[in-house]
């Protein structure tokens, strides 16, 4: 396997962002070290990792000379190639259009730069966030740093590569399927998922029949992702959320922990996950937490479901691209897993509405879960990462979807109820690759997933490329 560390004795050091806010606070560094060296480390691993969409390195420099204000104010990041920057092209993954620069920030993009993020650009994804597997038919993949050979999972695969090489401390993701979670699995980070709502969203997907997507970031640290919560719910605050307020250690309340290996539709984890999920539970108990085994808390036809309403905003995209993009839209340029996906919806929309139902009242069947559970224990992926290749969207879509559904078999749950799930890199797999375990909260309690995992961060330290993250 080959290994991509951009770690580097510069002004980033081996800090996560918290430190780096620390050290640029202190003045052991400056603004424009930090972003510099950020813009060394991106151009030295991009050409073997695939991971930036787009580059803005020179208004990054003309940004760091003047940094806005913020917790995090010079701190180097990216965002995903599917939310609105202004002065940046939202090319979404694909070649259908011409992208042109956008006008204005998004409403996430605006709460994000808030805190004071500096963007160097934007980080690639798969077609529209379709797949599990960032695979562009023109560019290539978006290869894990854990090992180039494989895939580096999901739609925010780009910003995942990235942080976990060492590139930058925090980027952004979003998950409309697992799409924070899976490339933590798989790029041995820690993903949270927040509660539907938590976080300021853009227009169009606050409106959407079920509000499946949330935005939130990707990082090498629980105090980097807690951070950045406290940080946000400065700018945006949903008054029908409890806050998450100011989050630094593990919580003293034993847990109520309910496990399951077995997955929506009857697709379990393999061999080797159930087992490292199974010792995962073991670290729990020992830590004085009650787990008990369960069946998987999915409605009956949940898998369907939620494969049709996916397919559904393919389809979408499909009959109002000419009017979204003009004439440059050219729909033969979509790959054949989004082609494939509304041809599923055309073939099933007569089905659509109870799916939209059904996946409604997903959530009032997990509320019910969670009175008897305070945390659910998944793993966040059925089985092992799987090669470059396996999930190439240049193939029958009937096999990319077989595969692609076998493997994303825990994390479409809290897309469709909208609670909060964290994914963290508590386990290797026998090739030495990371394995992500997945605890979900009922919602609006991300302060109960987070206390949980600064305590099995300090019993299970995570494994790291290159350099510790730390002050």
């Amino acid at each position: 396997m080959t290994q991509v560390s951009a770690h580097d004795d510069d002004a980033l050091g081996d800090h996560d962002a918290v430190g780096l806010v620390a050290a640029l606070h202190e003045g052991a560094v400056s603004v424009p070290e930090v972003v510099e060296a950020a813009i060394r480390r991106v151009e030295r691993v991009d050409p073997l990792l695939g991971a930036m969409a787009f580059t803005a390195y020179d208004r990054a420099r003309v940004e760091a000379r003047d940094p806005r204000g913020g917790f995090f104010a010079g701190v180097p990041t990216v965002v995903k190639d599917n939310v609105d920057v202004a002065g940046m092209p939202t090319r979404e993954g694909t070649d259908a259009w011409v992208a042109r620069p956008a006008p204005a920030d998004g409403d996430f993009a605006r709460m994000y730069l808030a805190t004071g993020l500096l963007s160097l650009g934007k980080s690639q994804l798969s077609e529209f966030g379709f797949s599990a597997a960032a695979e562009h038919p023109r560019l290539g993949a978006v290869r894990s740093p854990w090992s180039t050979e494989h895939v580096a999972g999901a739609s925010s695969a780009g910003s995942a590569a990235l942080v976990a090489s060492g590139a930058l401390p925090i980027a952004h993701a979003n998950d409309g399927g697992g799409s924070i979670r899976i490339p933590a699995a798989v790029n041995g980070l820690v993903g949270l998922k927040p509660t539907r709502g938590r976080l300021a969203q853009d227009r169009a997907l606050r409106e959407m029949p079920v509000r499946i997507v949330s935005d939130g970031v990707l990082t090498r640290s629980v105090r980097d992702t807690a951070a950045f919560l406290r940080e946000a719910e400065h700018v945006y605050r949903n008054l029908s959320l409890p806050p998450v307020g100011d989050l630094t250690r593990p919580g003293r309340k034993r847990l109520r922990v309910a496990l399951n290996t077995s997955g929506a539709g009857g697709v379990g984890a393999s061999p080797e996950v159930r087992e490292l999920t199974l010792r995962t539970a073991v670290l729990l108990e020992e830590l004085g937490h009650h787990v008990e085994e369960v069946e998987a808390p999915t409605p009956p036809g949940f898998r369907d479901d939620f494969l049709l309403y996916w397919a559904s905003l393919a389809l979408v995209l499909l009959r109002t691209g000419r009017r979204q993009h003009g004439r440059s839209w050219d729909p033969d340029r979509l790959d054949h897993l989004t082609r494939g996906l509304a041809r599923h919806a055309t073939r099933n929309l007569h089905r659509l509405p109870g799916a939209v139902r059904r996946l409604r009242r997903s959530s009032v069947l997990l509320a019910r879960h969670h009175e008897a559970h305070d945390v659910t224990l998944t793993p966040t992926l059925a089985h092992e990462t799987p090669l470059v290749g396996h999930l190439d969207p240049t193939q029958p879509y009937e096999t990319v979807i077989d595969r692609l559904t076998t493997w994303v078999a825990f994390t479409p749950l809290q897309n469709a109820t909208g609670e909060p799930a964290i994914s963290l890199p508590l386990a290797t797999s026998a090739q030495g690759l990371p394995v992500g375990m997945m605890f979900g909260a009922a919602a609006g309690h991300e302060a109960v997933l987070l206390e949980l995992a600064y305590e099995l961060e300090e019993a299970s330290p995570f494994a790291r490329i290159g350099g510790s993250v730390g002050g």
